[in-house]
């Protein structure tokens, strides 16, 4: 068998481009699913999860904002203070009559926090009491599961990547001198660790996690298109938003962008 040189040239210069090519494109860090841990889960208002809008992560209408009723509050113990908002959990009943052994599990994201109840036993109505990792999920949710009469169930749960539909979207509020930013429908590990913003006129200014879901930025930025950096707190990647709102943004708003984690 014979080659030219010429042919040997060119696959070399192809094998040689096509290295640079793979060796050039960024890493992205996707979240992996974690391995199933015990846990305990309880359900709270009715049938329509009206009593899941609002909660402590701050999305505020669950339905409009596009979480739904396959949501739920996490105890102390998982919620690490806001942290942990947004993130995604595959729930499954186990060892309990009241399980539907043909569920293999649903998928919920942690929109609130179960607070602790210092009055009672953490075996004995203080389900969310620390060091107790517990899942007080909306009723719907709950009843994919189990019957809703058993009140409280014994789970197997793990956390996964949430799966969303667009990019991240922020909501705005504040006042002229102070902005605070919910961030929505995040993908991936579905949690923020840092973030930051850019004005039009300004360099990036970090903002501080206030709760929940929201970050917060003392300046002045009224007149400015807003572009966003943000830091996966599981994945610890970093992503850009460029120009997510215009100069003319208004407080109340919600503006959508076309990035997001995986």
């Amino acid at each position: 068998m014979s080659f030219s040189l010429h042919s040997w040239r060119f696959g070399f210069v192809f094998m040689t481009l096509t290295a640079l090519a793979i060796i050039g494109k960024p890493c992205l860090a996707a979240y992996r699913p974690s391995p199933w841990a015990p846990a305990h889960a309880t359900f709270y208002g009715d049938g329509t999860a009206s009593e899941t809008i609002g909660g402590a992560c701050g999305y505020g209408n669950l339905f409009s904002n596009g979480y739904g009723t396959d949501t739920a509050a996490l105890s102390t113990t998982l919620f690490n203070n806001g942290f942990a908002c947004g993130t995604c959990y595959q729930i499954k009943c186990v060892q309990s009559k009241w399980c539907y052994p043909s569920v293999k599990f649903t998928t919920v994201t942690a929109t609130n926090l179960c607070p602790p109840n210092w009055s009672k036993d953490s075996n004995n109505g203080g389900w969310c009491n620390p060091p107790w990792v517990h899942f007080d999920m909306s009723k719907p949710a709950f009843m994919k599961i189990a019957q809703w009469k058993a009140g409280i169930v014994p789970v197997m749960y793990r956390r996964v990547p949430c799966v969303t539909r667009g990019g991240l979207r922020f909501k705005f509020q504040g006042n002229g001198y102070w902005l605070l930013v919910y961030v929505m429908n995040v993908g991936g590990g579905g949690d923020i660790a840092k973030m930051w913003v850019k004005g039009s006129k300004t360099g990036w200014i970090s903002m501080s996690h206030n709760w929940g879901a929201s970050y917060q930025a003392f300046a002045t930025l009224r007149g400015q298109s807003l572009s966003f950096k943000i830091t996966s707190y599981t994945t610890k990647e970093t992503i850009i938003c460029w120009n997510v709102a215009p100069a003319n943004w208004n407080l109340g708003w919600t503006y959508s962008t076309n990035v997001n984690f995986h």
